[in-house]
């Protein structure tokens, strides 16, 4: 599987586990001056910015390892402009990470949500 398809993958199965949980999925795929945000959802009060990382296996590390600062700030940056393009949204915000390992036969492994990442 290409590693496009995978996060394809990904990202449909963090949107039905966060639907799970409860959260409101408004995005997806939101995109603003070369950078993205995987979902964007409400939960409760808070208006969500997901970044989801799927990786097969954790030969390589933990896929919410790859969250850098870097792309926490291009979160950050997407996720104000987002909010501001439209009316009536939660003044609090926050940034979740989805971390998805599958298998060898693409199964779902593992799926784990990291809440308020801010590093």
């Amino acid at each position: 599987m290409r590693r496009q398809q995978r996060g394809r993958q990904g990202e449909s199965r963090a949107v039905k586990y966060l639907q799970n949980k409860g959260y409101r999925i408004l995005a997806r795929n939101f995109s603003y001056l070369g950078g993205e945000i995987d979902l964007v959802a409400l939960e409760g009060e808070d208006l969500v910015f997901v970044e989801v990382k799927t990786r097969r296996g954790d030969l390589f590390g933990r896929p919410e390892e790859a969250v850098t600062p870097a792309k926490i700030r291009q979160i950050r940056k997407a996720g104000y402009f987002f909010h501001n393009q439209y009316a009536g949204l939660p003044e609090s915000l926050r940034i979740d990470v989805v971390s998805i390992i599958l298998t060898e036969n693409n199964t779902l492994g593992e799926i784990r949500i990291f809440k308020n990442v801010t590093r």
